[in-house]
């Protein structure tokens, strides 16, 4: 955000507040805003918050994650409400009375387990944080349909995301549905909830000019739908600038601090809504990560200029261990910014140029001054002189001073401690999974077998309706010996033109191959040489699926599924077979008879895995619970693509098959959630698409991350701990202000094994430390001292204590690097 725009805050400090709140006798509930922050019954208060969506883990798994969040220095939740899980059958309306807003509600809504929305959410409450939801209805999220059922395809007339009447209506009666239910709950701040924040719709300024004038008008229903649901809190829209008064709009990207121009309106506060942690990955990707000092940087910017709610999207999808170092590294920043809560919420803004690449915003007044030291330059660290100190400040990188002296924190230099996380092989789990397999593969029907009968080939998603992911096509060909190619070695070509997303195909019954599109371009086109014979022959396609369009304009005008088939190189020409009689099937018997549980198991005949691995083969095979508590993850080694299910619990799909430009699958390791599992005889049972898989290189692990390090040098501060605040004013409460390596166990583990310690010029990351040139002997003599048999242990970082009174190489600048191992 440009600093102009959050200059109005010396002006505004004492403008009317948008008032959100209910009066409860004498006290006041609710939420509040003015052109500073939020206010939560009567104070202003600076927001760290993190997105945790509750369909994506188990009820098992929300109170380690939420308490993770917490423990990291969040105070807020944030997650999505997805339309599709909760009303994934259209349901009935019937207009019996006034119940709300002229509507009786008698369809069935799903909300058990993982989708219990209104347990998740109490559960944020007892936790003492608070509670943002996204109630959209689109979400985006990286979800199925972006969270549309897809009932709502087969509305009459009905275009999504816009000002038309059947899209309103339904997109009404869910928003009321799910405000009523958190009411009913008291979920709400104004009612004593932990709901300070709900968000209508979700980025709609990405496609509102494809609507035109109607999408100007969808814009002012929905925040007018909103606000007249009269909740007490305030309303957001993210990414939309022309967002109706009183909503909020807010910013979702990763440098919001420069991007963001501001709130629409001199009286709302400056909030961000998505800081993304990373890149999400979609088949086909190359890994991709965000630097923890990035991620740093960025939340620093933001706060510094005039932020005051921040959300990491995302917090609660790693599902392991913390993630070290960005869960400790932004846990300092939060516990630095909230030093300077009293200077950042009533001190006046000022910006001070340093320098190319660097500048001073401080905040003072009301007896509090904090200080964010810049230096915005990628390659170069700088010192700067403020207020007569020099600092150091490396490249890209804040200091943040909440006494407008002392540097607590810099983005840029990591205090936390690192940990490099580890796959280990399950001696339990793995025992039989070489030896105890077990394979049915799925019948390829014919065209007389499927019922389902049309004169060209029926588009995909409209077939499947999110019921599946597959469906069949079908059609036959009779060829005479004249249409057969004359020579041995020539052959047919089979041509199938798709819109996406993949397939199988046969002929004859024969696999022929696999084909699909990408993520950015769905299409394709299959090329294959077939065998054909004279007489009848019988083409048999499997389309599929991977998942709904998630986002852009028109969803509901999105196809799939094969739309051009051909037979090239016949001795009559191109045989053209789209405008033919085809006939279909949804899903796979293997699916209908629900072999994946242990109800369907015996509908099918099991064999032993013997011979030739066939396309469209399922395997079975049992195993018991691998040892520990730890994360349990499946690496699914030799396998194409498909699905897994644990004990009829799906897991997902798989592709490892579909390489990433740097020659690995995107995703190798599939999370298996614990309470999935029984103590022994638990059923996996995998659907693979492709021939010749290898279920017996499949293997289970635990995830641990019982390696941990530190990296000091003398340009890092003192952990952030060392600082306290006393009447809202940061001061220092430890007797050492050097730096010191502070490390912890995770799960009330021990030390047992120094594997590398050195103060010298070290190079390389945690689990991959080397020697460089320059090695104090004694240090990890020191190290082992300080740390062996301990949970936690601080090193200071001392020279004379770590060089034990000789220096190998005193000319070189040293840093001090260690690496444990824990049990």
């Amino acid at each position: 955000m440009v600093m102009g725009s959050f200059l109005f805050l010396i002006t505004t400090l004492l403008s009317l507040l948008a008032s959100f709140a209910v009066a409860d006798g004498n006290k006041t509930l609710g939420v509040t805003y003015d052109g500073r922050s939020l206010i939560i019954n009567g104070k202003r208060e600076i927001l760290f918050s993190g997105s945790i969506h509750y369909t994506r883990s188990t009820p098992d798994m929300w109170p380690d994650l939420i308490q993770k969040a917490k423990r990291g220095g969040l105070n807020v939740i944030q997650t999505y409400v997805f339309w599709n899980i909760h009303e994934p059958v259209q349901g009935q309306i019937h207009y019996l009375g006034n119940v709300i807003n002229g509507m009786n509600f008698n369809a069935q809504y799903n909300f058990q387990g993982q989708y219990d929305l209104v347990k998740f959410i109490k559960m944020i409450g007892e936790h003492g944080m608070y509670a943002s939801l996204r109630l959209g209805p689109f979400i985006q999220a990286e979800w199925n349909h972006g969270g549309l059922p897809y009932w709502l395809r087969e509305v009459q007339n009905i275009t999504f995301r816009s000002d038309n009447e059947p899209f309103k209506y339904h997109m009404k009666k869910y928003v009321t549905m799910i405000i009523k239910k958190m009411k009913n709950e008291k979920l709400f701040a104004s009612q004593g909830g932990p709901i300070i924040l709900v968000q209508i719709e979700n980025e709609y300024s990405t496609i509102q000019l494809a609507y035109r004038e109607k999408g100007n008008k969808y814009v002012q229903w929905t925040g007018n739908l909103a606000v007249g649901m009269n909740i007490g809190v305030p309303w957001v829209m993210c990414k939309q600038k022309d967002a109706p008064d009183p909503i909020i709009n807010t910013c979702n990207g990763r440098y919001c601090g420069d991007t963001f121009t501001g709130p629409n309106k001199p009286n709302k506060p400056s909030l961000w809504t998505e800081n993304w942690t990373a890149q999400f990955r979609v088949y086909g990707d190359p890994p991709s990560q965000r630097s923890v000092e990035d991620l740093a940087f960025s939340t620093a910017r933001f706060i510094s200029r005039n932020g005051t709610l921040i959300n990491y999207y995302m917090v609660g999808s790693s599902f392991d261990s913390f993630l070290e170092p960005k869960w400790g590294h932004l846990k300092d920043l939060h516990r630095a910014l909230k030093l300077c809560k009293k200077a950042l919420l009533w001190g006046y803004p000022s910006v001070k140029k340093l320098g190319q690449d660097l500048e001073a915003i401080v905040y003072e007044g009301h007896g509090a001054c904090a200080a964010f030291l810049s230096n915005n330059s990628t390659y170069m660290a700088k010192t700067i002189s403020f207020r007569g100190r020099n600092y150091y400040l490396p490249s890209k990188s804040i200091s943040i001073l909440p006494d407008c002296q002392t540097v607590v924190y810099n983005t840029q230099t990591i205090v936390s401690q690192h940990n490099s996380r580890n796959f280990v092989p399950s001696v339990v789990a793995n025992k039989r999974l070489s030896w105890d397999w077990e394979m049915y593969t799925e019948s390829i029907p014919t065209f007389e077998q499927l019922e389902n009968k049309a004169t060209n080939p029926l588009e995909l998603f409209n077939l499947t309706k999110d019921t599946t992911d597959y469906a069949w096509y079908s059609m036959i060909i009779t060829l005479g010996r004249g249409d057969l190619p004359m020579r041995a070695n020539a052959s047919p070509v089979l041509i199938v033109a798709s819109l996406g997303h993949a397939l199988v195909a046969f002929v004859n019954g024969e696999y022929v191959g696999n084909g699909h599109g990408s993520h950015l371009d769905k299409t394709f086109v299959f090329r294959k040489p077939i065998k054909l014979k004279e007489g009848p022959n019988h083409i048999q396609i499997l389309g599929s699926v991977v998942g709904f369009p998630d986002s852009g304009a028109y969803m509901e005008k999105r196809f799939a599924g094969p739309h051009r088939v051909e037979i090239l190189g016949l001795n009559t020409g191109t045989l053209e077979l789209t405008k033919n009689r085809w006939a279909h099937q949804v899903g796979l018997y293997g699916e209908e008879a629900k072999i994946f549980t242990l109800g369907g198991l015996n509908k099918v005949k099991w064999t032993k895995i013997e011979g030739k691995r066939p396309a469209l083969t399922w395997f079975k095979t049992h195993f018991d619970a691998p040892e520990g508590n730890h994360p349990i993850a499946i690496q699914m080694n030799r396998m194409g693509k498909g699905m897994i299910w644990i004990n009829g619990q799906s897991i997902g799909r798989y592709w490892i098959s579909y390489l990433s430009p740097l020659g690995q699958p995107t995703q190798s390791e599939y999370h298996i959630p614990r309470s999935y599992l029984k103590p022994t005889g638990n059923l996996m049972v995998i659907l693979e698409e492709e021939e010749e898989a290898r279920p017996e290189e499949i293997k289970f692990v635990v995830v641990d991350r019982d390696t941990i390090c530190s990296y000091i040098s003398d340009i890092h501060p003192p952990p952030v701990q060392s600082w306290g605040s006393k009447n809202n004013v940061s001061e220092y409460t430890a007797n050492n202000r050097k730096a010191s390596a502070v490390l912890t166990c995770p799960d009330f583990k021990v030390i047992t094994n120094v594997q590398f310690a050195s103060y010298g010029d070290s190079i390389g990351i945690c689990g991959g430390y080397q020697y460089g040139n320059c090695n104090a002997q004694a240090t990890k003599e020191v190290v082992e001292r300080f740390c062996l048999g301990k949970h936690t242990c601080q090193i200071p970082f001392e020279k004379e204590l770590l060089i034990r009174n000789w220096d190998p190489c005193p000319n070189v600048k040293k840093s001090l690097a260690v690496q444990f191992i824990d049990r």
